[in-house]
């Protein structure tokens, strides 16, 4: 993970900061990103293995997807298209009905346009209403950790049996 200063003030210089105080994911006032800080860590282990060696199971991957929205107008600027091949291609990996989902843990950095898109992506794949959170508005955008700490925060909240609250 580039969590160096480097690293923040070249993303510094894109447009897609906010200028409020706090991060609004999914809110048609929120002005862009807001940037946090942090790292995390998960021990990935074959169920197999975990279940043998006696450890306690958080959760178990079944699919993952990966896309590249291709060309589109920008970097800030992500396409339906590519987000939907890859969602679709996670849940046909693991032999799941994305409509069995109970939470949907967004990337939505609060941009208008990204949550915007993203909105749509998950409409066309959930065929009914789903809750939708981002951990974005509890903590900003921890760049190159905002993957690992989304996926902690969904075993945390599965762990509990609790939807998690967006923020703001």
């Amino acid at each position: 993970a580039d969590n160096s200063p480097l690293m923040y003030m070249c993303f510094s210089k894109t447009p897609a900061f906010t200028k409020g105080q706090n991060p609004r994911p999914f809110d048609e006032n929120s002005g862009g990103v807001m940037i946090g800080e942090g790292m995390g860590m998960v021990v990935l282990k074959r169920l197999e293995d975990a279940e043998r060696d006696g450890d306690r199971i958080y959760a178990v991957i079944r699919g993952i997807g990966l896309s590249n929205d291709g060309q589109s107008r920008g970097m800030l600027v992500p396409s339906s298209e590519g987000q939907v091949r890859a969602i679709r291609s996670a849940w046909k990996m693991a032999d799941l009905d994305p409509n069995s989902a109970g939470l949907v843990e967004c990337h939505a950095t609060g941009t208008q346009v990204g949550d915007a898109v993203e909105l749509r992506s998950m409409a066309e794949v959930f065929q009914k209403n789903i809750p939708i959170s981002s951990l974005k508005s509890n903590m900003g955008h921890l760049i190159t950790t905002a993957g690992v700490a989304a996926l902690i925060k969904v075993m945390e909240c599965m762990d509990a049996g609790q939807l998690p609250a967006s923020l703001h």
